[in-house]
């Protein structure tokens, strides 16, 4: 055994694939803890709009041991930024100075997950520029187990401090969001599968079309960027055809009685009114999965009490059309 570590140690060779090996497997390491792989659908949602890993699965491509991110002049060891600790801050200038909760080093610090833009990627919430009243709010709905849809949050909002979630939330609303999702109306996207590694879609590289049904299949722009946590880099969500116009209706007019204006609550712009958020730019298949869980009550507390008869009567089609075309809004 002392003999065979003295020959990795000595060849260049070996050294450098055992580093890229490391590198890989902290980084698959890192986002199999930020979003564990469930092993059925939960709280009745749809499968598109909860991303389970394929049990076939075709080959990812490799990390390399040092990442950078276009347009930055940072860079970082791979096994840096693995975990949840540390979150690589690409670009520091964009953003406030950022409190230890969000930028680390901490357990679960909040830009592993929503990135130091506050924009996240699927799995998570978008709460870039959100009032500091309700992120509070919506912390105290995971501490209490009012919003069980989202396992993961409940035992982070446990563990930290009354003011750390005060930093964070007042650091998160400073930020100004920029558009980070593409909606793209087709009856044929690409062929994608989900990655069991990245926990997101990914287009197949077999190539090829598949029918898009009654479905939001989104990906990112560049799975690389997305796995190093770059936040310039967003997604792609592919709707079905006529989806953006059919949500527009549902938005501005409640479909004849199928639901409310959205803007009554939101703003007329949806970009937020007082202490409500704003749902424009969000990313569709998160959208998708908060309308789907105030509907069956997993997402539950004061404030989603109040959404409960603007969802009551909405079908998996109008869930669908919604978020293609709360989606395609701009957030600011």
């Amino acid at each position: 055994m002392l003999e065979a570590h003295r020959i990795k140690a000595d060849n260049p060779h070996v050294r450098d694939a055992f580093r890229l090996f490391l590198s890989v497997s902290l980084l698959t390491a890192a986002v199999q803890a930020q979003n564990p792989t469930p092993t059925t659908i939960p709280n009745g949602l749809p499968e598109w709009a909860y991303n389970i890993p394929e049990k076939v699965q075709p080959p990812e491509p490799p990390v390399p041991s040092t990442v950078r991110a276009a347009g930055s002049s940072k860079e970082y060891e791979a096994s840096a930024i693995a975990g949840n600790a540390n979150p690589p801050d690409w670009f520091p200038d964009e953003h406030p100075p950022a409190p230890r909760i969000v930028k680390g080093p901490m357990p679960n610090a909040c830009g592993s997950c929503h990135l130091m833009s506050g924009q996240g990627h699927p799995e998570s919430a978008d709460i870039a520029g959100m009032p500091p009243e309700y992120i509070i709010r919506q912390m105290k709905y995971f501490k209490s187990g009012a919003r069980a849809e989202e396992a993961r949050m409940g035992p982070i909002a446990r563990a930290v401090s009354d003011e750390d979630v005060r930093e964070a939330a007042a650091y998160f609303a400073a930020i100004t969001p920029a558009p980070f999702v593409k909606v793209i109306e087709v009856a044929t996207p690409p062929k994608t599968y989900v990655s069991a590694d990245a926990r997101h879609r990914r287009i197949h590289p077999d190539g090829g079309t598949e029918p898009i049904g009654r479905r939001i299949i989104q990906i990112p722009e560049d799975p690389m960027r997305t796995t190093i946590g770059d936040p310039h880099s967003g997604f792609i969500a592919y709707v079905p055809p006529g989806s953006i116009a059919r949500g527009a209706a549902l938005a501005k007019t409640g479909g004849s009685g199928r639901t409310i204006q959205c803007a009554l609550c939101h703003g007329e712009a949806l970009t937020g009114l007082g202490e409500v958020p704003r749902i424009a730019g969000l990313q569709p298949v998160y959208i998708a999965r908060q309308l789907i869980t105030m509907q069956n009550g997993t997402s539950a507390g004061a404030n989603a009490a109040l959404m409960k008869k603007v969802v009551a009567t909405l079908s998996e089609d109008d869930i669908i059309a919604l978020s293609a075309y709360l989606g395609s809004l701009p957030p600011r």
